[in-house]
């Protein structure tokens, strides 16, 4: 499983289970986007999801969801585009 720790620059914000769901949608994305081991795709996919976190969205898949969203992934993770129906939020 992925994990979001190396990631997070302020370490005393997320409980242990808030981490699981990060590392969660980290670790999905990962799995349906295959990006290089050493890509800064991973990273940037991180980041988002801190910042996601860190407004309040604590779910998994919300969190994937959202940055396959915003990254215009979606359809080639196979979840459908913008206008398939699928709810993001």
């Amino acid at each position: 499983m992925a994990t979001i720790i190396p990631f997070r620059q302020d370490q005393n914000v997320f409980d242990p289970k808030d981490i699981a769901a990060m590392s969660a949608a980290l670790d999905d994305l990962t799995k349906m986007l295959k990006p290089p081991h050493d890509s800064r795709a991973r990273a940037i996919m991180a980041a988002r999801i801190v910042e996601l976190a860190r407004s309040g969205e604590r779910d998994a898949k919300r969190l994937r969801n959202r940055v396959l969203q915003e990254t215009n992934m979606a359809e080639r993770a196979g979840l459908g585009g913008p206008h398939s129906g699928v709810k993001w939020a």
